[in-house]
């Protein structure tokens, strides 16, 4: 029963932060844009939207094989006593606050991976296509890299042993600040130059949505901006500016706004 009450619980909060985040920085960036959009939000948000819904049916299919994912991983490690934080007893802000620094950057990792390895990165390119990039843009992911993502952050839980509270927070802030960095929203200088000093901001990720492979080969953070400046990785802004670099990849037309050409392109020769 607790395990049921504390999953249901999770969920209503995480859904619950997200779309009113979501209804946050969609207002701002209509009302705020950094730049000016390519296509009309129809056609690309139904895209995009569409693709968020299989993602959610392919983990609740998911579930259904493997009822734990994350968070129930989580519980599961606790009640096993499995995983590294199962056995140090340290008190419960270090384990929450480790646990959010470790899986932010299995993140970033991960991330760095999909760019390297050349199957992974037919999947991720998904993402990349997008040649408007907005808020929308932080939740399209092919479902494949979705399912191949949350395995990973399954098995990453089992060994971490992190408590449920730290992998809910987590995944909020992660959510968050995919949405807030992938937001069309045009910050002051000043306040953009802060707040990079600890989570990746719009203007920080955008250089990462580059067409040029070297920019798009940078800033591979989504929450936290440490492990780029760390490994050398990050790149402050774009060589053509923001007002003038190109967004997306090699398909500089319609097609990444439309649903069938998007979730086949990982399968497509070019």
């Amino acid at each position: 029963m607790l395990y049921c009450e504390c999953m249901e619980y999770g969920i209503v909060i995480r859904l619950g932060v997200f779309l009113g985040l979501f209804i946050i920085f969609a207002s701002a960036e209509a009302l705020r844009p950094r730049r000016p959009r390519l296509y009309g939000r129809s056609q690309r948000w139904l895209t995009n939207l569409s693709i968020t819904l299989l993602n959610t049916a392919v983990l609740r299919l998911m579930a259904i094989g493997l009822p734990l994912l994350a968070v129930g991983a989580a519980l599961d490690a606790g009640q096993k006593g499995w995983g590294l934080f199962n056995h140090l007893y340290w008190p419960a802000w270090v384990e929450v606050a480790l646990s959010i620094l470790i899986l932010d950057f299995a993140i970033w990792a991960q991330h760095l991976v999909t760019h390297k390895v050349p199957i992974l990165w037919r999947l991720h390119r998904v993402h990349h296509a997008d040649r408007d990039m907005d808020v929308t843009t932080a939740v399209r992911f092919h479902p494949i890299e979705v399912a191949l993502s949350m395995g990973l952050k399954i098995g990453l839980v089992y060994l971490l042993g992190p408590s449920a509270l730290a992998v809910i927070l987590f995944e909020i802030l992660l959510n968050g600040t995919a949405l807030f960095n992938h937001s069309n929203i045009r910050l002051p200088t000043a306040v953009d130059a802060v707040l990079r000093q600890i989570i990746v901001t719009p203007d920080m990720h955008r250089v990462h949505h580059s067409v040029l492979r070297r920019e798009h080969d940078s800033n591979y953070g989504f929450a936290l901006s440490i492990w780029d400046r760390l490994i050398g990785t990050y790149v402050a802004q774009p060589e053509a500016g923001h007002d003038d670099m190109t967004v997306g990849l090699e398909w500089q037309d319609d097609r990444p706004t439309k649903l069938g050409w998007s979730l086949a392109l990982p399968f497509r020769r070019k």
